[in-house]
This record gives C-alpha cells, sequence and structure tokens, in this order.
C-alpha cells in the first residue's frame, strides 16, 4: 500500500512522464516533416534524450509501486499542434513550438519537484532536469539561428 508521499511522487512523476512521451512523438513528427532539414541531427538528439527520460521516469514510478502512464494524454494535443505548425508554416514554425514545448517542461520541473520524495527529486534534479536543461538550450539556441 502507497503512503500520501508515495502517491503524490507517482502522481508527479506520471505527470512529467505525460509531458516526456509527448515530448519525443512531436519530435518524431517534426522530424518526419522536416525530412531534409540541416537541423535534422540536433532534433534527433533532443527526441533520444526525450526518450531516456521516459525509460527513467517509468523505472522511478516501478520502484515506487506506481503504474507508469503509457500515453500523453492532454500533451498529445500539443503533439499534433507542432505537427501542423511543421506542415503549414514549415521549418522555422515547428523550432519554435519544439522550443515552446522544451520551456513548459523546464517550467513543469521546476513548479512541481517539491512534491517528490527524496529519492524521486535526487533522480529529477540530477538527471533528468540537467537533461531538460540540455534540450531547452539546443532548441533555443536552433530557434536563434533563424533569426
Amino acid at each position: 500500500m502507497q503512503n500520501t508521499t508515495q502517491t503524490a511522487t507517482v502522481d508527479t512523476l506520471n505527470g512529467f512522464l505525460r509531458g516526456e512521451i509527448s515530448a519525443v512523438e512531436t519530435y518524431r513528427q517534426a522530424l518526419d516533416k522536416l525530412q531534409s532539414s540541416p537541423s535534422r541531427v540536433q532534433l534527433e538528439q533532443c527526441r533520444r534524450s526525450h526518450e531516456e527520460r521516459v525509460s527513467r521516469l517509468r523505472q522511478e514510478v516501478v520502484r515506487l509501486g506506481g503504474k507508469p502512464e503509457e500515453g500523453s494524454g492532454a500533451w498529445g494535443a500539443f503533439a499534433k499542434l507542432v505537427e501542423g505548425s511543421a506542415k503549414v508554416l514549415g521549418e522555422k514554425a515547428a523550432i519554435s513550438a519544439l522550443e515552446e514545448g522544451e520551456d513548459h517542461g523546464l517550467k513543469l520541473y521546476r513548479d512541481e519537484i517539491g512534491k517528490l520524495d527524496v529519492t524521486a527529486r535526487s533522480v529529477i534534479e540530477s538527471e533528468v532536469l540537467p537533461a531538460q536543461e540540455r534540450t531547452h538550450q539546443s532548441l533555443s539556441t536552433l530557434k536563434h539561428s533563424f533569426h
């Protein structure tokens, strides 16, 4: 039986997990539309980083006795928005939308980290958040290269 702290931690981790699953979906969709982009290598690296975070967050949820989320939930709508942007507006709009998603993910981690138990918080602070900061910086740099 989970205690209140474990339940809050699992719920928070699953929230992070939904966001990461959405990020992976979003990068995949953007990469499908940006086949010949010079930004592909950078976007692939970001997608792989988010995939690693999905795996790490799932491990943490399981460690706590929870059931990891399988889908992106409401986050899936964001992935569809990026896909539409890439299709209609092109690479610059897709990069901008991806960077917005990175902004939101970074804010979510920073705002919600206090809801985690000590062990999960340590994992987020030492592994997940630094990876999020790197992908955020990567997309921010990429976005500004279009100006």
